[in-house]
């Protein structure tokens, strides 16, 4: 018997009992939704993650000041006045991983504009920072190195900072004052959001030229920080490796002694960030396909009462010449079929469920084809696998019996 003739009397079979088949067909139908739905918000997890981790800077590593020890106190980060805007320009100049480095500073200040005032924090930083960090400004400019050459007293504000001070008007050209000193606003820098990093509000800062900050708000000469930014992902690990060698040697650190500065690299915390929602992807996963597996016990055991239902007429096809192929293959193109309806519908299920679960919970959702077409071949698999039992069985009848059976 071919294929097609196979096929309509499998769907025969199955529409003779419509409602336990679709009842059967529900279990597959719910399992590969709930595969696609789960997978789909690990992976829209995922994918905010690192748009979070992207947004803080192109493939950027991050030196700060580190720990001292004094009296057997070991003080904690930014405790060290070792790090230099002598150390910016040599990780420019001798490590050739590194594409762009911004020196920089912060300290804590109250900022009043006319009858407003408010608490954030004031950077002291370098043109390059904004690039390095992927952060344009909504409107107006950054400042130049002109303007760090001569410690002009310009800011570039963020959002929040605006808001706060600002409300609905245009801040550019605008005077505010910093402990005391007048700034003039030149840009507001596009919304960031919270940080994935720390979870401060990344909008909540000033950012003026290093130079003005520390010859005229702190009078610091030393940095907090240095922000810089590899050539490639690929590159940052040997930039870390080389910012580290370098700033040891140039601050006569030596062999077992702590550093005292630290090197954070963003593309391990991707990684961690990538490695762990994967964990979750798979675990979520893992617990949606056991509804695949009750499906498929379902399907099992209907295939099951199917055959003994039918053993007059397995008989019947066999005493006419059917061979144990064609009956095999009968019950288990049924089986197909029921894993095939099922899981189709489960794909329409799983992304429309997706769907609401996005717009009712506000959780980002990402439909991949891949889980889609995983989803669709395991439901086929389910059906073959947990058919192939019935189809066995109904294949070794004896016919004799099988006749003779009421």
């Amino acid at each position: 018997m071919d294929f097609l003739s196979t096929m309509r009397l499998a769907l025969r079979a199955l529409a003779r009992n419509k409602m336990r088949s679709g009842l059967t067909m529900l279990g597959i139908i719910i399992g590969v939704g709930a595969v696609i739905a789960m997978v789909g918000i690990g992976q829209g997890a995922d994918r905010q993650i690192q748009d979070q981790i992207a947004a803080l800077g192109s493939n950027m590593l991050f030196v700060g000041s580190g720990s001292v020890n004094r009296g057997g106190m070991r003080m904690g980060s930014g405790a060290t006045k070792t790090l230099v805007q002598d150390d910016a320009a040599a990780i420019l100049r001798e490590c050739p991983q590194v594409a762009a480095g911004s020196a920089g500073t912060v300290t804590g200040a109250q900022v009043v504009h006319e009858n407003d005032n408010w608490n954030t924090q004031v950077y002291g930083v370098e043109p390059a920072y904004f690039d390095i960090r992927n952060w344009p400004p909504s409107m107006g400019v950054t400042f130049d190195q002109s303007e760090v050459d001569r410690a002009a007293n310009v800011a570039v504000i963020g959002e929040t900072v605006r808001k706060n001070l600002f409300a609905a008007a245009s801040p550019l050209g605008e005077t505010i004052r910093i402990k005391n000193l007048p700034f003039t606003v030149i840009g507001v820098l596009s919304a960031k959001g919270t940080s994935a990093a720390q979870g401060n509000d990344q909008d909540d800062a000033i950012f003026i030229p290093v130079s003005t900050h520390q010859k005229k708000l702190t009078g610091d000469t030393w940095l907090r920080f240095i922000n810089v930014s590899a050539v490639s992902q690929a590159a940052s690990v040997g930039a870390q490796g080389c910012i580290t060698a370098l700033l040891r040697d140039r601050h006569r650190i030596r062999a077992g002694q702590d550093d005292d500065f630290f090197v954070r690299n963003l593309k391990d915390m991707a990684d961690s960030a990538a490695q762990a929602s994967r964990i979750m992807t798979i675990l979520l996963a893992s617990i949606a396909s056991v509804s695949l597996l009750v499906g498929g016990i379902g399907i099992m055991n209907i295939m099951l009462v199917s055959v003994t239902e039918r053993t007059r007429e397995i008989g019947i096809r066999i005493a006419i010449g059917a061979t144990e192929q064609d009956v095999q293959r009968q019950f288990l193109i049924e089986a197909f079929v029921l894993s095939v309806i099922g899981g189709g519908i489960g794909i329409l299920f799983g992304i429309a469920s997706s769907w609401v679960i996005s717009a009712q919970f506000k959780w980002p959702v990402l439909i991949s084809p891949m889980s889609i077409v995983v989803a669709a071949l395991f439901s086929m698999a389910i059906g073959i696998f947990f058919g192939f039992y019935p189809a066995r069985k109904a294949s070794r009848l004896d016919p004799i019996e099988a006749l003779r059976y009421e």
